[in-house]
């Protein structure tokens, strides 16, 4: 079971070590506040109340070989920073923080994050490609060039094998999973004689100028 601690419980925190708790991981949430602690108490496996700022503190909670750490303190600057720092000295390796310019975000980097969260940004990354394009259904940016996509079947798909359209060589593109929204099905890394239905959705990773394309071919 991966081990994560999640350090300050505002909106994102503690809705993030929710998730995590029920996608089976074993979450400890850490947080000054006694009134957020006991409201998320029962949905995660460890908590902890303590002042993060305070090395000794944080060295008496956590353990170096830890999975990972997010910090989740976007409210707060200088704590987040001082967090981060502490943690570098403690020895987590993987260490997530949440930051809320490029600036703090650079400091981030300089004293031990190993990742950078901008949830704002990327949800609203996520929802103006969603509202530029209406049959995109979700999207994740893996780089400046390429993404993973979730877009409708385009209707001249329907009831053609993944063999027969060969994606692949016209466009490039790789389809990760065919999904059945009503029925709550996904098939991963689907077979080529997959026969595409009404109804489904496609899970693709290529260029973004390659996506365009194939969205464009209804």
């Amino acid at each position: 079971m991966k081990q994560v601690c999640v350090i300050g419980l505002g909106q994102f925190g503690s809705h993030l070590a929710r998730k995590l708790a029920r996608m089976n991981c074993e979450v400890l949430a850490i947080d000054k506040s006694d009134k957020i602690i006991n409201d998320i108490r029962d949905d995660v496996q460890q908590v902890v109340i303590t002042d993060v700022r305070n090395l000794e503190a944080l060295k008496s909670v956590l353990v170096p070989d830890i999975d990972e750490v997010i910090v989740s303190l976007g409210g707060s600057m200088e704590a987040s920073i001082l967090c981060t720092l502490h943690l570098q000295k403690i020895g987590i390796k993987r260490i997530r923080a949440k930051a809320s310019t490029q600036d703090h975000a650079a400091i981030l980097r300089a004293v031990g994050a190993t990742d950078i969260i901008f949830p704002e940004q990327e949800t609203a990354e996520r929802m103006a490609q969603r509202i530029v394009n209406p049959d995109m259904l979700d999207y994740l940016p893996l780089s400046e060039e390429y993404s993973v996509v979730e877009i409708s079947l385009p209707k001249n798909f329907i009831n053609q094998s993944l063999t027969q359209l060969d994606l692949r060589k016209k466009y490039g593109i790789l389809v990760i999973a065919v999904k059945t929204p009503e029925a709550h099905q996904i098939q991963f890394m689907p077979i080529a004689e997959s026969i595409l239905k009404k109804g489904n959705t496609l899970v693709v990773m290529g260029k973004e100028a390659d996506i365009k394309k194939l969205r464009k071919s209804d």
